[in-house]
């Protein structure tokens, strides 16, 4: 990523921008969040806002070997793992979305892993997973259901306007996920 920092008016204009999946056939986990918020719109880049700790959750969960920094996301293939939005619109803030369009990132994310058939889907955000599958009383973790072959966990989401987890107490929840989801 370039070291220019983005104006109001920049991040503004990368409302409604999208941002391309990281993907790939048979995937060890394709992480999906709600949607890119404007910095990610404006980059390109999956969770590219500074403060956003998906990258430093990963890390010291042991996903990755090293810190990548959102310019660096094509990394994780090789590794076996992608990325991908259940609404693919940048917006300022996820409470944006309407239902309607949770719920049609929700069978659109059906259709790609029906296509690419990762083995687990990590949906990031528990309200977002909630609206997008129509499963008002879902908690946290592997879910009953599956979404095709994979099986679901549904993650904490890693933006930093997530208060109720510090970087440290995600980074734990991405390491039980980690050691648990392939029993």
């Amino acid at each position: 990523m370039g070291k220019h920092t983005p104006t109001r008016a920049e991040l503004l204009a990368a409302n409604g921008q999208t941002v391309a999946d990281v993907i790939a056939p048979k995937l060890q986990v394709l992480f999906c969040g709600i949607n890119p918020g404007l910095y990610s719109g404006y980059t390109g880049y999956h969770f590219a806002r500074p403060g956003n700790r998906f990258w430093p959750a990963l890390y010291a969960a042991g996903f990755t070997p090293r810190l990548l920094r959102p310019d660096d996301e094509s990394e994780l293939l090789p590794l076996g793992y992608g990325v991908t939005n259940l609404v693919a619109r940048a917006t300022a803030t996820a409470a944006e979305l309407s239902k309607a369009e949770l719920m049609a990132g929700g069978r659109a994310l059906a259709a790609k892993v029906a296509f690419y058939q990762p083995r687990v889907v990590a949906v990031l955000g528990i309200g977002a997973y909630r609206s997008a599958f129509g499963r008002p009383a879902a908690v946290l973790g592997r879910q009953d259901e599956r979404l095709g072959e994979a099986c679901i966990w549904v993650l904490p989401n890693p933006s930093g306007l997530n208060a109720h987890y510090s970087l440290a107490a995600l980074a734990e929840v991405y390491r039980e996920f980690r050691e648990s989801a392939f029993d």
